[in-house]
């Protein structure tokens, strides 16, 4: 498994790196067929008089991407409960996975896959040519995903996967674009267009 772990606000030392190294081995040791890569981004928060700690990990198993996140005041307690989160939810998905393919008619190639994609291709430079570069506004990540059609079923698999508030995803029976998100009260709920 390839793990990479980042500082935000702190310096990554040998001793972190390797509690951090030491818990993950523990939550996705029984899942090793699974998880390809990990990415870990550890941070603190600036204000000091906001004594928050975060740890969140972003998990690539067969295509499907899984992310964890904890705060709280000490950031190895933050790694402890990331990674039994991370456990947690990664045994959910082993378990849906194995009965998803132990249900009739089911082939593999239908599984969909919800990698993230950073847009990371070269600039031409004729594209440029007599422009400005114009640097996003503040606050603004974009993230591009791919987005194969999808059940309703699914997408909540999906949003309970990656630890979100909704999920974006594309009906597969009628080829738009849906919000599934989670309700305050319980449940969940489906934005969509009105036709």
């Amino acid at each position: 498994m390839k793990l990479l772990i980042h500082g935000r606000n702190l310096d990554v030392t040998p001793a972190l790196r390797d509690y951090t190294e030491t818990k993950l081995d523990r939550a996705i040791h029984h899942f090793n067929d699974l998880v390809q890569e990990a990415d870990v981004h550890l941070s603190v928060a600036r204000n000091p008089r906001v004594p928050q700690q975060t740890a969140e990990v972003t998990v690539f198993a067969n295509g499907t991407v899984i992310r964890a996140q904890e705060r709280s005041e000490n950031l190895y307690a933050s790694i402890d409960l990331v990674a039994s989160k991370l456990a947690r939810q990664l045994r959910r998905f082993k378990e849906r996975h194995s009965d998803h393919h132990h249900s009739h008619g089911h082939r593999a190639s239908e599984t969909p896959t919800t990698e993230a994609v950073l847009d990371d291709s070269p600039i031409d430079g004729s594209l440029l040519e007599g422009k400005e570069a114009q640097l996003p506004s503040p606050g603004v990540r974009r993230k591009y995903f791919a987005m194969p059609p999808m059940t309703l079923d699914d997408a909540r698999t999906q949003l309970d996967l990656i630890d979100h508030d909704f999920y974006l995803f594309r009906d597969s029976e009628s080829g738009e674009l849906q919000v599934i998100y989670r309700r305050n009260h319980g449940g969940y709920g489906v934005i969509q267009a009105r036709n």
